[in-house]
């Protein structure tokens, strides 16, 4: 009898570990339309940017945050640096799925994508740039792609620069990256 006891106390042991874990794992991605997912990844909503992506909407509070901000240098550049909270920039070659606050910054100058970043700093070449105003746009991508939205917008930050003096010519270092298979911007690559 005692032989039975020690066989059967572990094996059900086994099985209320087993069926208390599983209880505990709920995989959904939230309710019905329009609701958010209280999953820190958040849910894939219809609606997508101008480069294709899908918009990862979460909840604001926690979300991902980014300002850029753009600075002349002293050769006639600028140093773009982004501040960021909630978030952390994903080394190159980390795997295709969204992990919470976590992804890359696209670059935009006037809506036209000229860098995908890794870190938080980048420098714009001296005369990449024509006199006038600019705008100067990050916003935050998961790993997977997808653009970190908060109320149905992408979180992104934009700022002014305003060129003045000679025309410059333009420079191979603003010109937008390639799109389509194998580029950054090929399709489902971020």
């Amino acid at each position: 009898m005692t032989w039975r006891r020690r066989t059967v106390m572990p094996a059900l042991a086994v099985c209320v570990v087993v069926l208390a874990g599983s209880a505990g794992c709920d995989t959904s991605e939230g309710g019905g339309p329009g609701e958010v997912s209280s999953s820190p990844v958040g849910r894939l909503l219809d609606e997508r940017a101008e480069d294709g992506s899908p918009y990862r909407e979460v909840d604001e509070e926690g979300a991902p945050q980014v300002t850029v901000e753009v600075a002349p240098d002293a050769e006639g550049g600028w140093d773009v640096r982004l501040r960021v909270r909630n978030f952390r920039f994903s080394p190159d070659g980390t795997g295709r799925h969204a992990e919470p606050g976590r992804g890359l910054a696209h670059l935009e100058v006037n809506g036209r994508r000229v860098a995908v970043l890794r870190t938080p700093e980048y420098h714009l070449a001296p005369g990449a740039f024509p006199r006038g105003t600019h705008q100067v746009t990050a916003r935050l991508y998961a790993d997977d792609g997808s653009v970190w939205a908060v109320d149905g917008e992408p979180v992104e930050s934009t700022a002014d620069i305003t060129v003045s003096g000679l025309e410059p010519t333009p420079e191979s270092s603003v010109e937008p990256i390639p799109e389509g298979p194998g580029s950054p911007e090929g399709p489902g690559q971020a």
